[in-house]
């Protein structure tokens, strides 16, 4: 078992932040074993092309995005937002006289995640506009496009700036996708925010 673990794996020297022989005592007898067992690994392109020989696909799947999944939903583009908007009221009440260390250590918090939810939320958004909605779709909503492009500027601008009308005109944003993007699966399902 160990040999055929230790053929999938990555020779060592690909292994960021090398491990050095002197080092490897405080390893477990399997992970020495293991590291000492590197020269009989197999490269993995060759690996790869010899499984694809031996089974090789019988019939090509296609989707319209990365997976056939068909699970789409804007929640999580909305809790992402909330998110956003939750991180720009707690930086906007933040003492901006407070020098101390733990105020630095907040705001550099509140900041990571308002940047990083904004990001989630604009990638969420594209997924939705360029992978679930069709031409039929804009044809029925025809500033569909344009909804789709204010809500990812408003993900952008949230990220640079401190604006609380921005954070909540992307939640605005979002519900509005909320509403066209269940109104095309033909339900009703209504809109909320957790906080």
């Amino acid at each position: 078992m160990n040999m055929t673990i230790t053929c999938l794996m990555m020779p060592l020297s690909n292994l960021s932040g090398r491990i050095e022989r002197q080092k490897m005592r405080k390893f477990s007898p399997l992970a020495r074993d293991f590291y000492k067992t590197r020269e009989k690994e197999i490269p993995m392109k060759p690996l790869t092309r010899t499984i694809q020989k031996l089974f090789p696909a019988q019939m090509t799947a296609s989707a319209h995005c990365d997976g056939p999944c068909g699970v789409y939903d804007p929640a999580s583009a909305r809790i992402a937002a909330e998110a956003v908007l939750s991180m720009t009221k707690k930086i906007l009440d933040l003492d901006p006289d407070d020098r101390s260390h733990a105020t630095a250590n907040s705001l550099s918090r509140f900041i990571t995640i308002k940047e990083e939810q904004a990001q989630l939320a604009k990638a969420d958004l594209l997924i939705l506009w360029t992978d679930y909605f069709k031409p039929p779709h804009l044809e029925e909503y025809p500033d569909l496009h344009d909804t789709f492009w204010q809500a990812a500027k408003l993900c952008s601008a949230v990220k640079v700036e401190v604006n609380i009308e921005k954070a909540e005109g992307l939640m605005a944003a979002i519900n509005k996708i909320h509403t066209i993007f269940w109104a095309t699966k033909k339900r009703e399902v209504p809109y909320y925010t957790a906080s």
